[in-house]
């Protein structure tokens, strides 16, 4: 089975995605701080690094390995534009030359729709400078675009849900409205399952919000 090195593996969508990765018989390895190992789903390998530091984890990495990269600033907003500097864009350079440099063969990386919001912009720029650290690899990859994610303590944008109706309705702004729809917990982990068992041969593969909501 596949062998699995992944970051983010106690955050909102990790600690959901490594159980069913573990059942499928896929061996997964976790990159996590000192203190948190203890928040991983049991069965899980890990090594305790400094996700910023490549030098400190790459050997860590199967050899082989698919690299999942869901590090990054939990509830992004527009007040945290300095954050996604330097947590989410130093993170992504420090996975995407670890994973080089330990021989991944494909590197999936939550990414966001790129669909144009003002309010978000600083976000949405971080994450396409994310994709380009890692397109620059070489190392095939898989980039996850969806735009808010609903599930535990993330229920809120449910209230705008009619207003977003509406919109999609209205000639004039139901593409933009269609682009930066909700998608759901359970849908991007399985999409995530899915991006692990359809790897590109080779080059980028763009997974947007319509067909997350396959999922």
């Amino acid at each position: 089975m596949k062998k699995i090195f992944i970051t983010g593996g106690t955050g909102y969508m990790g600690k959901r995605l490594i159980p069913i990765l573990l059942s499928r018989g896929h061996p997964v390895k976790a990159l996590v701080r000192n203190g948190s190992e203890n928040k991983l789903p049991k069965g899980c390998d890990y090594i305790i690094a400094d996700a910023f530091d490549a030098a400190g984890f790459a050997n860590a990495i199967p050899a082989g390995a698919i690299f999942i990269q869901l590090l990054g600033v939990p509830h992004p907003g527009p007040s945290k534009k300095e954050l996604f500097k330097s947590v989410d864009l130093m993170s992504v350079k420090a996975s995407a030359a670890a994973a080089k440099k330990a021989g991944v063969l494909h590197f999936v990386y939550i990414s966001v729709s790129q669909t144009p919001v003002t309010i978000m912009q600083a976000y949405q720029q971080c994450r396409a400078e994310g994709e380009k650290i890692i397109t620059a690899t070489n190392i095939p990859a898989t980039f996850i675009r969806p735009w808010y994610v609903i599930g535990p303590g993330h229920y809120w944008p449910l209230f705008f849900l009619p207003f977003f109706k509406i919109l999609e309705w209205i000639p004039f702004t139901s593409q933009k409205a269609k682009a930066i729809r909700f998608v759901y917990l359970k849908q991007i982990v399985n999409t995530l399952v899915y991006a692990v068992n359809h790897p590109p041969e080779n080059g980028i593969k763009i997974i947007e919000i319509a067909e997350i909501r396959k999922f």
